[in-house]
C-alpha cells in the first residue's frame, strides 16, 4: 500500500527534525509503526537509535581486540582469565600509587580510656591518613 507524499514528508520531518521515535510518529499520524519504519528506510537517511549504554567490558575491549588479533583461535575462557589478570594488575598499580597515603599498620586496641591516654593515641580515620583527612 502506498502512502501520500505529504505523509511521507511529515514522517521524515517528525523523525529527523523533531527527533520523535517511530512509535510516537505512528501513534500521532494514525499509521502502523512498520509503515513509518519503511518510509525511513526508503529515504535512505541514517536511523536515529537509542544511545548505546556503557558496558562492563568497555574498559577492556581494546585489550581483548588486540589479544584476538595476535591469537585468533584463543578460547573465551582463556581470554577471560587474561582479562582478570589485567584487572588485577591495574588494581595493584592503583594500590602502589595510593600506598603512601594508606596506613597499613594494624589498629591498636585501646587499653586505657582516660582522657590523657586517649589524647596521646594516634587517630586513624578508616585506616587512611595524610591527604585524605
Amino acid at each position: 500500500m502506498t502512502i501520500l507524499p505529504e505523509l511521507e514528508a511529515q514522517i521524515l520531518r517528525y523523525y529527523h527534525v523533531e527527533k520523535w521515535r517511530t512509535g510516537t510518529i505512528a501513534a500521532q499520524l494514525g499509521v502502523h509503526h512498520g509503515t513509518v519504519t519503511r518510509v525511513l528506510a526508503q529515504a535512505g537517511l541514517p536511523q536515529l537509535g537509542a544511545p548505546r549504554r556503557a558496558s562492563a567490558i568497555d574498559p577492556y575491549l581494546s585489550f581483548i581486540l588486540e589479544t584476538l588479533e595476535k591469537f585468533p583461535t584463543l578460547t573465551a575462557s582463556r581470554l577471560h582469565a587474561m582479562v582478570k589478570v589485567a584487572v588485577i594488575r591495574a588494581a595493584l598499580t592503583i594500590f602502589v600509587i595510593l600506598s603512601p597515603y594508606i596506613d597499613l599498620a594494624p589498629k591498636q586496641k585501646l587499653t586505657c580510656v582516660c582522657a590523657p591516654c586517649l589524647a596521646n593515641k594516634p587517630k586513624l580515620i578508616g585506616g587512611i591518613s595524610g591527604i585524605f583527612r
